[in-house]
């Protein structure tokens, strides 16, 4: 493997399949290739109603990237990240190629540990408010990957949000393709994708602020309310290009490690991204001259389980021919 060891390249592999992916059908494909390991969306798990366009494969491909890259710097060796590096491969959405060796930093460290724990958290959390250092620092972290990550703060900001999002989710709902397609990735039991029923939010109340999938028909506690007022976070990337969404799925994976890493909790809304009308109002509401690719949902929350994935045997290409064995 041209001076790098193929079991370090598997390790960045494995840390990629923990990313986090639209109804968790993980998009993603790996090959190793000459001392290299490169990251490709999977055509085969495309979303066809909900993701058209593939911008959710390209966010959840960037997010497998950031992971991978993590993986090779907490092993001594980061990575030469180069982004859909041939045009006449359009699944291929990054390589990434060990360069001289270093130690890992502290805060490589730290969020290379905060990946098995990571995963959406679709419960309520406590009012507790997210300290204002804590703030800063996550909006540090989308900064760091070329993105930008706006709090909401007062409710005018909130209740404003919430009615693109609540709108955008009305119209995904009369979608009899789209809520079919949600089902098909919804499960009871165990499966190695898709979403068990225990893992999604309990339905749905009329003085809800936020709009939430259905995955089952749970109901909360009785007097257990959402939060009347979270911390919405939205991130985005100044342009939308492919190359822009994947970039945006670093940073985005970079933003939810760090949430982790404090001892946050989130989850993810996309209804006001994958509507584009409900996007376009976004943007404006925001004041920014880029583009939101992704509403996160940010707070102290009991802790749950991660969901499950395939095995990275299951993900692994085959070396191209001609490649170096």
């Amino acid at each position: 493997m041209n001076g790098y060891g193929e079991a370090n390249l598997l390790l960045a592999a494995e840390a990629g399949i923990r990313a986090p992916s639209l109804h968790n059908s993980q998009p993603w494909q790996f090959r190793l290739r000459d001392g290299a390991i490169e990251i490709l969306a999977d055509p085969t798990r495309h979303l066809s109603v909900a993701d058209r366009s593939g911008w959710a494969a390209r966010l959840a491909c960037g997010a497998a990237t950031y992971n991978a890259r993590l993986a090779l710097a907490v092993h001594g060796r980061p990575a030469e990240v180069h982004l859909r590096p041939n045009a006449g491969e359009p699944d291929l959405v990054a390589r990434l190629t060990p360069e001289r060796e270093r130690p890992p930093t502290s805060a490589e460290q730290n969020l290379h540990a905060a990946i098995p724990r990571r995963h959406s958290n679709r419960a309520p959390f406590s009012p507790d408010p997210v300290p204002a250092d804590t703030r800063i620092r996550l909006i540090e972290a989308a900064r760091a990957e070329s993105a930008w990550l706006d709090l909401l703060v007062g409710m005018t900001a909130l209740t404003g949000f919430a009615e693109i999002a609540d709108s955008a989710d009305r119209v995904l709902r009369r979608d009899n393709r789209y809520q079919a397609e949600l089902i098909s990735w919804t499960h009871a039991g165990y499966a190695p994708d898709g979403v068990p029923v225990s893992a999604g939010a309990p339905l749905a109340e009329p003085q809800d602020l936020l709009p939430q999938r259905t995955f089952g028909d749970r109901r909360r506690t009785p007097g257990r309310d959402y939060e009347p007022e979270p911390l919405i976070a939205i991130l985005g990337v100044p342009g939308d290009r492919p190359v822009d969404q994947i970039t945006a799925g670093q940073a985005l994976q970079k933003v939810l490690l760090t949430a982790t890493d404090a001892g946050l909790a989130a989850s993810m809304i996309s209804q006001p991204i994958e509507v584009p009308a409900a996007r376009d109002q976004l943007r404006r509401s925001l004041g920014r001259s880029g583009y939101p690719q992704l509403a996160l949902r940010i707070g102290y929350g009991t802790p749950g389980r991660t969901l499950p994935r395939r095995d990275v045997t299951d993900v692994l290409l085959p070396p191209a021919e001609g490649d170096a064995p």
